[in-house]
C-alpha cells in the first residue's frame, strides 16, 4: 500500500542557518559549515516558517521511502549538533604485555602506532578531513578525536581500530588494540 503524502518537520535552533537546494542540505553554525547530499532519496526538502523549520515530504511512498523521512531528519540533526557542539570520541589503548606507543604527527592530523604486540612495524593512520587527534593529558593511554562531522569522526576512530587488528591469533585471548571507550560532544566535556 502506498501513502499519498507523509511528512515530518523539525525545528532549527537559534544560531543555526539551514539552506536547501536540490536535495543538498547545508547547515551553518558557530563551529563551521557542513553539507549533506540527499539526492539518492525520493524525498522533498523544504524550509517553512521563515527558515525556522525543515519539512521533509514523501509523495506516494512505499514503507521504505516513508521510513527514509525520519532517517534524513536524523542526519540533519547530526549536522546541527556537529556545527553547534561538535563530536568527540575517546579511545583507549589495551595491551597485556607490550605497551603501545603512539605519536601524533602532521599537526594533529595523523597518528603513528609503534610496539603493537612487540612488532617493529610502524602503523600510520591519517585522520579524515576535519578530524583532529590529541593525547589526553589527564588519562594515560587515551586518544581524543574531535570534529564536526559525526561520520568522519567515527570513521577515523574505526580506521585506528582496524589498524590494530590482531591477525592469526585467538582474539578472545589477544585483546590488544585501540578501542573506542566513550562517545560524546566537545562542549559537554569542557
Amino acid at each position: 500500500m502506498k501513502t499519498i503524502l507523509s511528512s515530518q518537520t523539525m525545528d532549527i535552533p537559534e544560531g543555526v542557518t539551514v539552506k536547501v537546494k536540490a536535495k543538498i542540505v547545508e547547515v551553518e553554525g558557530p563551529r563551521g559549515k557542513l553539507t549533506r547530499n540527499f539526492k539518492h532519496l525520493n524525498l522533498d526538502f523544504e524550509l517553512v516558517e521563515g527558515g525556522k523549520k525543515l519539512k521533509v515530504d514523501a509523495w506516494f511512498g512505499s514503507r521504505k521511502s516513508t521510513a527514509a523521512i525520519r532517517t534524513a531528519l536524523s542526519h540533519v540533526q547530526n549536522l546541527i549538533t556537529g556545527v553547534t557542539k561538535g563530536y568527540r570520541y575517546k579511545m583507549r589503548f589495551v595491551y597485556a604485555h607490550f605497551p603501545i606507543n603512539a605519536s601524533i604527527t602532521n599537526s594533529n592530523s595523523s597518528i603513528e602506532i609503534r610496539n603493537f604486540l612487540g612488532e617493529k612495524k610502524v602503523r600510520k593512520v591519517d585522520m579524515l578531513e576535519g578530524v583532529t587527534i590529541l593525547r589526553s593529558e589527564k588519562v594515560k593511554d587515551e586518544l581524543i578525536l574531535d570534529g564536526n562531522d559525526i561520520e568522519l569522526v567515527s570513521r577515523s576512530a574505526a580506521l585506528i581500530n582496524q589498524k590494530c587488528h590482531v591477525k592469526n591469533k585467538d582474539i578472545r585471548k589477544f585483546l590488544d588494540g585501540i578501542y573506542v571507550s566513550e562517545k560524546g560532544n566537545i562542549t559537554d566535556d569542557q
